[in-house]
């Protein structure tokens, strides 16, 4: 992957997330990021 597709991945992702955020409110993204803690500390137990 190039520094310029990083870049542009990285601004696509801000950028749906900050309008995520605008329309929608937080509340579900904390939800979101909660699972995601959960998941991963389920995969590292077997790993």
């Amino acid at each position: 992957m190039t520094n310029r597709l990083a870049i542009w991945i990285g601004l696509i992702v801000v950028a749906a997330l900050a309008a995520d955020i605008w329309l929608y409110g937080s509340e579900h993204l904390l939800f979101l990021g909660r699972k995601l803690f959960v998941l991963l500390d389920w995969l590292a137990f077997w790993h």
